[in-house]
């Protein structure tokens, strides 16, 4: 009881750390702490934020732990925020709270410059509940929460309403993913429910929830889905009886939509990983059988892919297995798919004799870098198109020794399905070798055929490939008519 604050703390770092090591942190830290954390705070707690300020680094900026307070008080949760460098802006840490089902009372924050005269920050929030109804056990999901609280505050998940599905269905920020990917696509589809709505009635019920994400994990995790069949089905099972007890229509019907876009996926990319990083891809893509899919405008595609990611959407109509069609940027956030199919139906007139049939594509940026000049700009379009071509490729088959491969780690509900082509359109007509350097990437069997034009193709409008394919139109139709060939006049 007689040792000074700094002298507990000493003796407390090398009973942990041993000597040699607790003295180097002591040595450290000692004059880091202001005197203002030293009132509040006693030496054991500086030993568990030493612990969490030595992870930290300039690629690791930020750290973050939920625990329960073992005082009484009003406000039973306490988070701390560790952070490098700059602090984060208040303003920007309370709707991440808040969209993850928190409500913040107070802040302590305590600023600390250790010896070599890096700044680090320390910010506890008095934390509650939003839902006073539910009981969530801290040790289950302090993980799951501190995982999404980096993943959001890095850009890598979104920071909406889904994401009070962290603590009221206790959901990863990656399985939230798979739901809020579908209720964009919702959104492009003409759906007439909002995201907000969506979000309420799943936050309203939880266990269906719970029930359609471990359906579609079911469904598609690699060499599981075969034998997972029957638990599939019974989880399907559940989740209709269950509808059975839901009184609101609309949220009858929100739920019963996302369960049939569930039933009417093919194949996902969700449990593939970066081939650079080894880790999973920060983007999901999903392809539909767009014909088992109610309520879809009309007409719908044979397939389509949509990818979804916090920087971008896209989306990749095909009417048949052979088919092929431009990839544009587009600037309709709100109705890209609406645009694309407009494109599709004109170009299935334009191009019925050039190929077999038609598809059609296009991405959206959901964000604008700063500081936004051309060149960023430029720069974030290429990187969201990267990207999207990656998330078409990652769900088609490739053809290898005459031998088609399927994707790996990839569970497919369609036939076999390896033409895939991405021609330039508006925004991406210089993209063709940017799309060919991904289709090497992937090794994939079109090589550069996958993008026509570029340096190793041709530029269709300048050899008026359409004007061409409705010449070659004319002349099958006279021959059909047995009507000799009409003869072109030369200008």
């Amino acid at each position: 009881m007689a040792l000074t604050w700094n002298e507990q703390l000493q003796k407390k770092l090398i009973a942990k750390f041993g000597n040699k090591k607790g003295l180097v942190y002591f040595e450290k830290y000692r004059e880091a702490f202001t005197p203002a954390y030293i009132v509040d705070c006693t030496a054991d707690v500086a030993i568990a934020d030493i612990n969490e300020l030595e992870q930290l680094s300039d690629k690791n900026p930020i750290a973050v732990h939920l625990t329960l307070t073992t005082q009484p008080s009003a406000y039973p949760l306490r988070l701390r925020l560790f952070q490098w460098g700059n602090p984060i802006p208040l303003s920007d840490i309370l709707p991440m709270l808040e969209n993850m089902g928190l409500r913040t009372f107070n802040e302590n924050p305590y600023n600390l410059t250790l010896t070599d005269d890096q700044a680090v920050y320390i910010s506890e929030f008095a934390v509650a509940f939003a839902n006073q109804t539910i009981t969530v056990d801290i040790d289950n999901i302090r993980d799951l929460f501190q995982d999404a609280f980096i993943h959001i505050f890095t850009g890598l998940a979104e920071n909406d309403g889904f994401n009070r599905l962290l603590l009221g269905a206790s959901l990863s920020w990656r399985e939230i993913m798979i739901l809020r990917t579908y209720a964009k696509y919702l959104r492009q589809i003409g759906f007439r429910f909002s995201q907000a709505y969506i979000e309420q009635a799943l936050d309203n019920n939880t266990a269906i929830t719970k029930d359609l994400v471990a359906l579609f994990l079911a469904l598609h995790t690699p060499g599981k889905a075969a034998k997972l069949k029957n638990p599939a089905e019974k989880i399907e099972k559940n989740i209709l009886l269950a509808l059975e007890k839901v009184n609101s229509i609309d949220e009858d019907k929100i739920i019963r939509r996302l369960l049939d876009l569930i039933k009417a996926s093919l194949r996902t990319n969700y449990f593939q990983l970066d081939a650079t990083t080894g880790k999973l891809k920060d983007y999901l893509s999903i392809k539909l059988n767009s014909r088992h899919i109610p309520e879809i405008p009309q007409p719908a595609p044979l397939y389509e892919i949509f990818v979804y990611s916090p920087r971008f959407e896209g989306v990749h109509l095909r009417n048949a297995k052979v088919a092929r069609g431009g990839i544009r940027w587009s600037d309709r956030r709100e109705d890209f798919r609406t645009e694309i199919l407009g494109l599709e139906k004109a170009q299935t007139v334009k191009n019925s004799v050039i190929v077999p049939s038609v598809a059609k594509g296009g991405f959206v940026l959901k964000t604008t870098p700063m500081p936004s000049t051309r060149e960023a700009l430029q720069a974030e379009v290429v990187f969201c198109y990267k990207s999207f071509i990656r998330g078409l490729l990652d769900l088609t088959d490739n053809i290898v020794n005459k031998k088609i491969i399927s994707p790996k780690n990839v569970v497919c509900y369609d036939d076999n399905d390896p033409y895939l082509v991405v021609a330039a359109d508006k925004g991406t007509a210089t993209f063709s070798d940017i799309a060919n350097s991904i289709s090497l990437e992937y090794n994939f069997w079109l090589g550069d055929a996958f993008a026509s034009g570029g340096s190793a193709g041709y530029d269709h409008k300048k050899i008026g490939i359409t004007a061409r394919g409705a010449w070659e139109s004319i002349k099958r139709h006279f021959r059909e008519l047995n009507i000799d060939q009409p003869v072109p006049i030369s200008r």
